[in-house]
């Protein structure tokens, strides 16, 4: 793929001076720099795109090459344009780490660390609701130092960035800022730190919390505790505890949204004869119809025995998908009646009590004449 031109990709004229190609730059450099586009591939090619142009129109003598012979001019080790410059990261690191909460440079520390925490229900609980206890550890407040980090409980203004907890510095044509190296962010300075915890205003805990979870929640849902997270950095306030559900499976009902899902069993006379079952609900027990020649797979359906979860305001429904039990631990008698019942399905009748059956073995002899005839 052939490589744009230079003043193409900064969207200058061939004449432009040197503060023209300054904001040019700054501008493309800005639109498609990776800490504004995460996990753009095409933004993070034309930063380095424009990054290159900027390098060699900037540079008076690689301009005059480029003019004279446009990419040619560097190549076969010539001096390429993306190798020489500084690297990006570098470059712009600082201001879109602060504008946009990347990696690029030092930021002073604004609140504690979120904590996270997997709590596993069983299915009744995350339907009713429930109240826990946990246990988590964490960072909490020096308790000598209540926080502050400070052993006498003094506290001065940083010097180096007059309390503001961020310091400027010039870089080419940019004004960076960061997190002031001496106070971490903090815009405070401590002489006397903490004996207990060394100036960190922080000690490793265990801390027990009762956390309530809501009536309806489903797996992967949050519950967040507001400030339960670890104690911040002297003067910042702590984070957040996000406490995430897991239901455990359960040995009758499965969860599908707002609905449950379960298997009930009966006996093949039952199918063929219907019946009345009684099946279990997490409301208790409940009574369904089975009715006469009821084939495996078919699925009763009752309203409102589902789950009302969180987000919605009407429960669910439970389908009872039937499955027919063969039997075993057949004693003489129930093994004689059965003889006598399989002897009865003979000749054409047949047919009319067994269609499935017969449809089968029709087409089992239907398959195999294919075969003998070909």
């Amino acid at each position: 793929m052939s490589k744009r031109d230079y003043y193409e990709v900064l969207g200058v004229a061939r004449n432009a001076g040197d503060e023209e190609l300054k904001k040019a730059y700054r501008r493309c450099a800005m639109k498609h720099h990776p800490d504004r586009n995460p996990g753009d591939a095409a933004a993070e090619a034309a930063f380095k795109e424009c990054k290159e142009a900027y390098e060699v129109l900037s540079d008076p003598s690689r301009r005059r090459a480029y003019d004279a012979h446009g990419h040619a001019a560097f190549e076969h080790g010539m001096g390429g344009g993306a190798g020489q410059g500084p690297d990006m990261n570098d470059i712009f690191g600082d201001i879109f780490g602060s504008i946009f909460g990347g990696a690029g440079g030092p930021r002073g520390a604004r609140r504690g660390a979120d904590i996270g925490y997997v709590m596993e229900l069983d299915l009744e609980e995350a339907v009713a609701g429930v109240e826990k206890r946990i246990e988590i550890p964490t960072l909490s407040d020096c308790s000598h130092c209540k926080g502050s980090g400070s052993e006498d409980g003094q506290v001065e203004t940083c010097g180096t960035c007059h309390g503001r907890g961020q310091v400027r510095f010039q870089r080419g044509i940019f004004t960076m800022q960061q997190g002031c190296p001496d106070c971490g962010g903090r815009g405070q300075a401590i002489r006397n730190p903490c004996r207990h915890c060394r100036g960190a205003g922080r000690v490793e805990d265990d801390k027990t919390l009762s956390v309530k979870i809501p009536a309806g929640v489903d797996n992967g849902d949050r519950v967040r505790l507001q400030g339960e997270g670890e104690a911040g950095p002297p003067g910042t306030p702590p984070g957040d505890l996000y406490v995430e559900v897991r239901v455990r499976e359960h040995e009758i009902f499965r969860r599908d949204g707002d609905d449950l899902q379960c298997e009930v069993p009966i006996r093949i006379s039952q199918a063929a004869l219907g019946d009345t079952v009684t099946v279990p609900t997490l409301d208790g027990e409940a009574e369904i119809r089975i009715p006469a020649e009821t084939r495996a797979g078919r699925v009763v359906r009752l309203r409102g025995k589902g789950v009302r979860s969180v987000r919605s305001r009407n429960p669910g429904d439970l389908y009872c998908r039937v499955v027919v039990e063969t039997p075993v631990n057949l004693n003489a008698e129930q093994r004689e009646l059965l003889e006598k019942f399989e002897a009865s399905f003979s000749g054409e009748d047949a047919r009319r009590h067994s269609p499935r059956s017969a449809t089968f073995i029709d087409g089992v002899k239907s398959f195999f004449g294919r075969i003998t005839s070909s």
